[in-house]
């Protein structure tokens, strides 16, 4: 069944890769998509990759040196 999820995508061990997810699955969830209902699926895309644009290009984060997503890997990419 293509319709299937894994949830645990990431191998097993990964502790950064697992943590990254999770924060972005828990924000998503209580920023954006709870107590909120879609008519269609087209809703449902949207939604995601709207938050998923303002999470990385928008939201600052703390843990990251109140820089973006985008920034912080902007800012690994000229470093390597």
């Amino acid at each position: 069944n293509k319709n299937i999820i894994n949830q645990g995508i990431i191998r097993k061990g990964n502790f950064w890769g697992n943590a990254v997810m999770g924060r972005f699955s828990r924000s998503l969830k209580t920023e954006r998509l709870n107590h909120k209902s879609f008519a269609n699926h087209y809703e449902v895309v949207q939604n995601l990759e709207s938050y998923s644009y303002f999470y990385n290009y928008k939201s600052i984060h703390s843990a990251i040196g109140r820089m973006t997503p985008a920034q912080k890997m902007a800012e690994l990419e000229k470093v390597a």
